[in-house]
């Protein structure tokens, strides 16, 4: 019997096996899927950004969103250090002040335009990144932190210290960004509405956070890159035997981070007109790296939340004067306290989803159909004859 089944699966032609069951469709549905939720909430979000200033354009309002809007680009450059690869950075506020010093040196003293400034921005973060991490990354854990906390107070005492950055006094007079004859300082009015220079300037920060900010880094972190990013994140030795140059993909995420702290550097330069040493402390690094783990490491909707809370919470708080900054460490302490992964980690599932799980088809027709192929492929022996055989 054994012979003659032998016989019968060796003369069968090859063909791929079919599906036992029909895989269903994946929900679509804003309240049904995560991905459109996610899509409906990033949509409301936009709308939000256009409408603010429709209700609110008062100069306080627009300068705070601007900022709000700079330090969510800062934290999503950071989050692909810390949340995407794995590099605790202590010293991210480096690459902030090379962005807003290459641009403010070569506008005031070169006399360029804003938006010629920023290839050689963007040129200046990728050099300081190969300088600072090429010979740093072969660390890891705390010796990668207090290295990189050393190189941030490097570029801040260099900048304190050079004549050229203005010493202790720092830039002032950093111009706006203007394109032909027409500068942001003019505004422009379209349809008897009238757009000034804070709402103009507060729609193209917008742009460039949601843009490049927000959708390249979630691009990134769905490729081949990001995969090896978090493949070094969760066990850089096994990332290692499965053939991934983890030198290279570390190196690439700490000069895309520092690419894109350097453009919010800029955006910072410009939107403050003036900038100094004072400015790019190392609490500042502290505040940036709490709004990426606050938030939820690795996780683009928790990054933009950690970053508002980070950003908008002590503007909020300004009534309680003196009390303000008590309140707002106290309110952090309790977040990490109840949320430990952070407000919306990466591994989120919306609660509601939780509850509608697919029901898997039941186990005996899986032994049914495969038993059933079986016999169909033994020409004439019948299915009680296959047992007895096996039996015997």
């Amino acid at each position: 019997m054994a012979l003659r089944l032998d016989v019968a699966l060796k003369d069968m032609s090859l063909r791929a096996p079919a599906p036992l069951f029909e895989r269903q469709p994946q929900p679509r549905g804003v309240f049904t899927s995560q991905r459109g939720f996610m899509l409906a909430l990033g949509l409301v979000s936009v709308l939000v950004i256009a409408v603010l200033p429709f209700l609110d354009a008062s100069l306080y309002t627009m300068s705070i969103a601007t900022s709000a809007l700079i330090y969510i680009m800062l934290c999503m450059g950071l989050n692909v250090v810390v949340g995407y690869a794995g590099l605790l950075d202590l010293g991210y506020i480096a690459f902030f002040a090379v962005g807003a010093y290459v641009s403010g040196i070569f506008t005031t003293v070169l006399g360029w335009p804003m938006w010629a400034a920023l290839p050689a921005t963007v040129l200046a973060c990728i050099i300081a990144g190969v300088i600072i991490g090429a010979p740093t990354l072969r660390l890891r854990s705390d010796y990668l932190a207090i290295v990189t906390l050393g190189f941030g107070e490097i570029i801040r005492i260099t900048a304190n210290n050079l004549e050229i950055t203005g010493g202790p006094s720092g830039i002032h007079g950093i111009p706006s960004w203007d394109f032909g004859g027409w500068s942001f300082n003019d505004g422009f009015n379209l349809f008897g509405i009238e757009f000034p220079e804070r709402v103009v300037f507060y729609y193209f920060v917008a742009a460039v956070v949601i843009v490049v900010g927000v959708i390249g880094a979630g691009r990134l972190a769905k490729g081949k890159l990001g995969r090896a990013w978090k493949a070094v994140r969760d066990d850089e030795d096994a990332a290692e035997a499965m053939g991934i140059n983890t030198y290279i993909a570390k190196i690439s995420a700490y000069i895309i981070g520092a690419v894109w702290a350097g453009m919010a550097g800029q955006l910072m330069a410009t939107h403050l007109s003036a900038i100094s040493p004072n400015s790019f402390q190392f609490l500042y690094s502290a505040l940036i790296l709490m709004a990426v783990v606050l938030g939820g490491m690795g996780s683009t909707p928790g990054v933009i939340i950690g970053a508002l809370f980070v950003s908008l919470a002590p503007e909020l708080l300004r009534d309680f004067a003196e009390w303000r900054y008590l309140i707002f460490g106290v309110l952090l302490v309790v977040v990490m306290l109840f949320r430990p992964a952070g407000l919306w980690p990466a591994t989120a599932v919306l609660p509601w989803l939780k509850r509608n799980r697919p029901t898997p088809p039941a186990f005996t027709d899986s032994i049914s159909s495969v038993e059933a192929s079986v016999m169909e492929s033994v020409d004439g022996v019948p299915h009680a004859d296959v047992h007895e055989g096996d039996r015997s």
